[in-house]
């Protein structure tokens, strides 16, 4: 059976990737030493913070400046012939138009503190997969054992990235049912549901939001383990 042939690199390549190697095995170090310890701390004191811990979710309901329109009188609601009538009837009819509406502003301060949070543990998990792959030992080298543990844990940081990237989709997908939420209850104005359920919807990303930051806190308590 022909040997496989091991690809050479030169000596100055080599260099940079053990260069590569120790600054990376560094900075496991102080991530695991300081940098995860300190952000435990910072996120249970986010969690304690006025904007999350807020109980009555029904505070979070920002005024919708949209115009309700006036009930229908008695005289509109008749049959009219004449089209002349029937074009004042629809002019009476006509909902009244809303000017800009706002974002709901206690949820973007939520959002605004919970993104950096996502960003920061998306970067932590690559550089820990990445220090995991480089200590994980040839398997020729006789260490099948310590090979698997070690793929597990890969495996298991893979499912947490996946997880973590799926934060981020869910915030957009927030602002994409929320507008499209709006949008509805600024056109059919007499149709209180779709006031509602903005309102709705602003309650549902805030639970959500807090829940991300307790599974961020979650996986950074499991890297310490």
């Amino acid at each position: 059976m022909p040997k496989v042939s091991t690809p050479k690199i030169s000596k100055a390549s080599a260099a940079k990737v053990e260069h590569f190697r120790l600054s990376l095995l560094q900075e496991a170090d102080v991530m695991f030493s300081s940098f995860i310890p300190l952000k435990i701390t910072l996120l249970d004191a986010l969690l304690q913070d006025e904007a999350f811990s807020i109980t009555d979710t029904t505070s979070l309901r920002s005024p919708l400046e949209i115009p309700i329109p006036d009930p229908p009188v008695p005289e509109d609601e008749e049959m009219e012939t004449d089209e002349n009538d029937e074009d004042e009837k629809k002019k009476k009819k006509k909902a009244p138009k809303c000017g800009f509406i706002k974002s709901n502003e206690k949820i973007l301060t939520v959002v605004n503190k919970v993104k950096p949070e996502i960003i920061a543990l998306r970067e932590t998990i690559l550089t820990v997969s990445c220090w995991i792959q480089h200590l994980i030992p040839k398997i020729e080298d006789g260490n099948d054992f310590g090979v698997a543990i070690q793929e597990k844990i890969l495996e298991r940081i893979t499912a947490v990235k996946t997880k973590v990237d799926g934060f981020q989709a869910n915030i957009n997908k927030y602002f994409s049912e929320r507008g499209d939420a709006v949008a509805k209850a600024s056109k059919e104005t007499h149709v209180m549901d779709y006031r509602t359920l903005v309102h709705e919807k602003d309650e549902a990303i805030y639970s959500d939001l807090r829940v991300i930051v307790l599974d961020i806190r979650g996986f950074y308590v499991s890297l310490t383990h």
